[in-house]
């Protein structure tokens, strides 16, 4: 089992990763060098180092998960509130120009009705940790007649589309050709 690298892990994977540092811990307790628990549990030396110097000051204790480093900075309350006016739009909070929330406006948002502050990669992750997702506009033009655009699908587009040959054997030597 490989022990991953990046965070942001799933309750499951979280298991996971707390079974292999408990199967190291066995293992310090059995006398093991650190490069042979690192090459049976294929994570890196330096990993299965740093669990060990943990093992060796607070026991199995001190292998099992903590909670989440990223500490929520907006409570329960806050995000209902923070969700009910991203429903609302960014015109309700006077963004004209267009109807988008960037990453840079959910920011402002956050420190005006909160006073919290977030980077724009902050926001992000609190925006993906609540289950939303980026959303790009479809840029069309304002003119744009669907009707036409439908008739040229159907009737102009498969006269001018290049159809492709179906597969035929033929022979990749240059000095043969096939015969029928």
């Amino acid at each position: 089992m490989r022990y991953a690298q990046a965070g942001g892990y799933t309750p499951q994977e979280q298991a996971a990763r707390e079974r292999v540092r408990l199967e190291a811990a066995e293992r310090f307790g059995r006398g093991e060098t650190t490069a042979g628990i690192a090459r049976a549990l294929r994570v890196s030396d330096r990993l299965v180092g740093r669990w060990r110097r943990a093992w060796e000051s607070g026991g199995v204790q001190a292998l099992l998960f903590r909670g989440p480093v990223s500490v929520e900075r907006l409570s329960a309350g806050q995000w209902a509130r923070l969700e009910a006016e991203l429903q609302r739009g960014p015109l309700a909070h006077g963004f004209e120009d267009d109807q988008r929330w960037t990453l840079k406006r959910v920011k402002l948002l956050i420190g005006r009705m909160f006073h919290v502050g977030y980077t724009v990669q902050g926001v992000w992750k609190l925006l993906r940790r609540h289950g939303w997702s980026c959303q790009v506009p479809v840029r069309r033009a304002l003119e744009r007649d669907e009707a036409a655009v439908e008739v040229w699908k159907e009737q102009v587009w498969p006269q001018v589309k290049e159809w492709r040959r179906t597969w035929v054997p033929t022979s990749a030597s240059r000095t043969r050709q096939d015969r029928p």
